[in-house]
């Protein structure tokens, strides 16, 4: 399966695609593609809404390279060991073939700072709680004593921040 047809097509109509994975601890993640996964689309709030026509496609790529930074970074729920394969090899000048894991955690962090940043104070508590928490747009109206139906409207202008943040064409 090519990298290109694994994309995220968002005008699919079916919940479930594939992705491929790549071999943890990969230098070029690219290079070999041991196996696939089949992730649902409409267990996310920001897929469902988008499903029904509530986002625009670059809206939920930046909602999705949110999550990934906040997923990247470790910031939700995690084990306390690591199981990562042996450290990877150095080139012939000693320099790293890559980042290792807390190069990688430390710039993912980075990024999400600086896109809820860039949301703004009001805007960054319904984006992550949406995004990254996994609420639904209610629950998170309840949460932060909000009027019903406003949520969406708010979720929308942080999400076309989140875009600008990312640099997202459109």
């Amino acid at each position: 399966m090519s990298r290109s047809s694994a994309q995220l097509k968002f005008t699919d109509p079916r919940p479930l695609i594939e992705r491929p994975v790549a071999e943890p601890g990969d230098p070029n993640p690219r290079r070999k593609i041991l196996r696939t996964v089949t992730v649902n689309l409409a267990e996310s709030p920001l897929s469902w809404l988008h499903a029904r026509g509530h986002l625009t496609d670059r809206q939920l790529l930046a909602g999705e390279k949110l999550r990934g930074d906040y997923e990247a970074a470790a910031l939700g729920p995690n084990v306390t060991m690591r199981w990562d394969n042996v450290p990877m090899s150095r080139n012939r000048r000693g320099a790293p073939v890559a980042m290792n894991h807390s190069e990688r955690v430390i710039s993912a962090k980075a990024r999400f700072d600086g896109a809820l940043a860039a949301t703004g104070p009001d805007l960054s508590d319904i984006a992550w709680r949406v995004i990254c928490a996994g609420e639904t747009v209610p629950v998170a109206e309840r949460a932060m004593a909000w009027p019903t139906r406003s949520g969406k409207l708010v979720l929308r202008i942080a999400l076309d921040r989140l875009a600008g943040f990312y640099r997202l064409p459109g």
